[in-house]
């Protein structure tokens, strides 16, 4: 997939902007292009030509968010990280020294989880013991009660990781998906996800790459279905008691990680996609 291509390519970079730290990406793509992503005309070539404009730069710049996330639960100390389709996310292996006696949680359809783990052995990746698999079949099972039988315990101090999903899903699975982190988080709880915006939803080509991200996961056999509208993530938020300190936007995302050090912005991030940090009040 594009997502775990631009991590590995990523790792490979000597520019600090395109640079980021998912080593594991790298093990899971095939050895060619394991050995053609080595050549640095051949990505830029790659992500600057056949891939959606700035996807590159946003997955880069949407891994490097969530890990900072990531690093400042575990310093706090934070007992739990619950992270929703976690597909091929590599944190619970890249931070395990510092993860402590932090359980992770890996939520994903069986399917999925059965080929990392099978792709973890085959690498000879060691997991954590207090990494938890929860296998689940969104249409069948209950979330409350699959989290509960895995022993995620309420009201916790916990991280909830959303990096590719609400997109993924009806509103009323989204709320759904809001209501049962209201239930189990506790105060002071974080929560970050990645979200699309509406109107990329609806007529895409307002901003920079939307078209093309659209067009390539269409392609792809799958659809977004669900957009936070300009100015009301903060208030869909608050319905679930949460509270955003962190809304970024491509632009700003551009500023933080693609700033060189001549202070000039050295790659441009695809604009259909925006981060937010919340926290349970």
């Amino acid at each position: 997939k594009l997502t775990c291509v631009s991590r590995a390519a990523s790792w490979l970079e000597t520019n600090s902007c395109y640079r980021s730290d998912d080593y594991i990406a790298l093990q899971h793509i095939p050895p060619v292009l394991r050995f053609l992503f080595r050549i640095h005309p051949f990505r830029r070539f790659f992500f600057q030509v056949m891939a959606p404009k700035g996807i590159y730069e946003y997955t880069i710049a949407r891994t490097k968010f969530i890990d900072a996330v990531f690093r400042q639960a575990l310093l706090e100390k934070y007992e739990q990280i619950l992270i929703f389709g976690a597909g091929f996310d590599s944190r619970a292996v890249r931070f395990r020294d510092e993860i402590g006696d932090t359980k992770v949680f890996e939520l994903d359809a069986p399917v999925t989880q059965q080929a990392k783990m099978d792709q973890y052995r085959k690498l000879g990746i060691e997991t954590l013991d207090n990494l938890v698999y929860i296998p689940i079949d969104f249409d069948k099972e209950s979330l409350p009660e699959k989290l509960e039988q895995a022993g995620f315990e309420k009201g916790r101090k916990c991280l909830v990781v959303m990096e590719g999903l609400l997109m993924y899903l009806q509103e009323e699975s989204v709320n759904q998906t809001f209501h049962v982190i209201e239930f189990f988080a506790g105060v002071g709880c974080m929560v970050v996800f990645v979200y699309v915006r509406a109107e990329v939803l609806r007529i895409a080509g307002k901003h920079y790459g939307d078209k093309e991200i659209v067009d390539t996961v269409s392609k792809a056999g799958v659809q977004w279905s669900f957009g936070f509208k300009q100015g009301k993530v903060e208030a869909h938020l608050g319905r679930f008691g949460l509270m955003v300190v962190e809304h970024t936007e491509p632009e700003e995302l551009e500023r933080m990680y693609f700033t060189d050090s001549k202070g000039e912005i050295a790659g441009r991030i695809n604009g259909a996609h925006c981060l937010v940090k919340a926290v349970k009040r």
